[in-house]
């Protein structure tokens, strides 16, 4: 498993638990407003954390951290994947894992074996403006709805969120995205911020009185939908 960054702590990317994140490197997609560009576009630029050091760092760092959350990227593109989870979990940590939800097999089969503990999906639009925020013509859905109804049969704890950008989100997106994860246990919506390391330009932060309105929209249809960023 190439290593292409990590995150030694963390308090807010593994609900309930003080984390550390690891981060692979490619992506199936072209979102805009990735925040990790470098890690989709520019892998061969990004210096990589060698995986013998990493599993130094979990071991030396058992009894202060409380699990892993592994994000990219894409981390199920990664062939190597489950062998790399699976050395996580014989260390005794939990695993939380970041997905697009574009490989639903991958996901059923770590989440199947007992592999994770908490799974994080972006849903990164409506169905109808999927195509235009993933940077993908021609995108079929069918992996991605399959994903997302796999993890609202409650196979595994998780939750959905989205990344809004005032150039790719309006409030009808979000009455699409309600009727498509209707009853699902958790969906937060991320306010964007820039990063410096973005895949588009002149991209912008809806203002917090409008991502109360998206709330809004969101909470008849979802037990539990909060704002991130904000």
């Amino acid at each position: 498993m190439k290593i292409f960054g990590l995150q030694k702590l963390s308090l807010l990317d593994f609900p309930g638990k003080t984390a550390c994140t690891v981060f692979t490197g490619g992506c199936n997609w072209r979102c805009p407003f990735c925040h990790n560009a470098a890690l989709v576009t520019e892998l061969n630029t990004v210096e990589t954390l060698d995986e013998d050091e990493f599993f130094a760092f979990l071991k030396k760092r058992k009894g202060i951290l409380e699990g892993v959350c592994i994000t990219g990227g894409e981390p199920l593109m990664q062939p190597d994947i489950v062998e790399f989870i699976k050395d996580i979990r014989a260390l005794g940590y939990p695993v939380k894992l970041d997905t697009n939800g574009s490989f639903p097999e991958k996901l059923k089969e770590v989440v199947n074996l007992g592999l994770v503990d908490y799974v994080a999906m972006d849903i990164k639009n409506s169905p109808e403006s999927y195509e235009k925020t993933v940077g993908i013509n021609n995108l079929d859905l069918t992996a991605v709805r399959e994903s997302a109804a796999f993890l609202m049969s409650d196979a595994v704890d998780y939750e959905f969120r989205t990344t809004v950008v005032k150039e790719f989100h309006c409030a009808e997106d979000f009455e699409s995205i309600a009727q498509w994860i209707q009853g699902a246990k958790r969906y937060y919506l991320q306010s964007f911020t820039d990063s410096g390391d973005i895949i588009g330009d002149n991209l912008s932060a809806h203002t917090k009185d409008e991502l109360k309105r998206f709330k809004d929209i969101l909470t008849p249809y979802i037990e539990y939908v909060e704002l991130r960023g904000v």
